[in-house]
């Protein structure tokens, strides 16, 4: 697929601009809508890159994005252990999650590579599976600063542990420029843009261009000598490494690391994103993940108010769960046509 916006990207823009006249005529604040678009933008856009790879190996979508979430949970809860502040914190915590990141990525490459052909449905199953084994580890990890900890017994690390005192917001605050009563974070968007630049970049070497060829045409590479398997290993241990790193920007701009089962709920919003972008088939790039992203997100953050303004609050959630499933349904349906033709 080329990087043209089609037409369900345009009508989805022209959904998230009517919100936002519906949301000036309820009297919301714009500006602050506009400037809230942003923050959520980059928030999540890392996650969302973290597809690319796999999408692009033709390993399918990373429904399994949980592994590499909590591999930037451990590096930030190292981070936190170990007192790391300020910008030098989350690069730390960043750099932290690496490690575990490819280790657990070789695992569920593993897997993967164990299931070719379903590697969807088994991705949602390793995601599902894997929290509850986590969520007896965070109950048990030797983690000793007080913060972490429950306070009734100072054992296990909490549900939320907040940032405040460590690197929480220092993406969001770093170039802060005011246009009018907008506010727009620079630092966090030069953060995101280096982030688009390197996977650009990867797919520009010989191993990123050997991936792409991989996810086109998978039986010509083998023929040609390509070992599949280990460029399905690379793609997917890339896709986990960028999670981790995602959820540490996510984490820093909301303002608390959310452990145990927080990490299911990133995934199927992340598929939906890249999906809005234009993604179907076995091709994504950076314009996917940068345009599903921004709609997706701002979508998201304007339904909510104006939805509890005219309908019953509980509505908002019941919406974005029917757009979200729908989405990637109508995706598969499209991916289906595709193979048959």
């Amino acid at each position: 697929m080329d990087g043209k916006i089609k037409l369900p990207q345009i009508i989805i823009t022209a959904f998230m601009l009517a919100l936002f006249v519906l949301a000036g005529f309820l009297g919301m604040d714009i500006p602050e809508l506009v400037s809230g678009s942003f923050t959520k933008f980059v928030m999540n856009g890392v996650l969302v890159l973290a597809m690319i790879p796999m999408i692009n190996a033709g390993v399918g979508m990373n429904f399994g994005l949980p592994v590499g979430i909590v591999a930037g949970l451990l590096g930030m809860c190292m981070a936190i252990q170990f007192r790391m502040t300020g910008i030098t914190g989350f690069l730390g915590a960043v750099a932290l999650s690496v490690i575990p990141a490819v280790l657990l990525g070789l695992l569920y490459a593993k897997i993967l590579n164990m299931v070719k052909g379903k590697e969807d449905i088994a991705a949602i199953f390793i995601g599902y599976s894997f929290i509850p084994i986590m969520n007896f580890v965070w109950t048990v990890i030797p983690f000793t600063n007080r913060e972490m900890l429950y306070p009734v017994g100072a054992k296990g690390l909490r549900p939320k542990i907040s940032l405040e005192n460590y690197f929480g917001n220092v993406l969001n605050e770093l170039m802060v420029l005011k246009l009018g009563k907008i506010s727009v974070p620079i630092g966090l968007l030069l953060a995101y843009a280096a982030v688009c630049l390197l996977v650009y970049g990867f797919f520009k070497t010989k191993g990123g261009t050997v991936m792409l060829a991989v996810g086109e045409n998978e039986k010509f590479c083998q023929l040609s000598g390509i070992r599949i398997d280990r460029v399905r290993t690379m793609a997917i241990v890339l896709s986990t490494v960028i999670g981790a790193a995602g959820i540490c920007v996510y984490a820093q701009t909301y303002g608390f690391v959310e452990l145990y089962n927080a990490p299911l709920s990133h995934s199927f919003p992340a598929v939906s994103a890249i999906l809005i972008g234009g993604c179907i088939g076995r091709r994504a790039k950076i314009s996917h993940a940068v345009l599903g992203t921004y709609l997706y997100q701002t979508i998201y953050l304007l339904s909510a108010p104006i939805a509890n303004a005219i309908l019953i609050p509980q509505m908002s959630e019941i919406v974005r769960m029917i757009i979200t499933n729908g989405i990637i349904l109508y995706a598969f349906l499209k991916q289906e046509r595709r193979r048959r033709q």
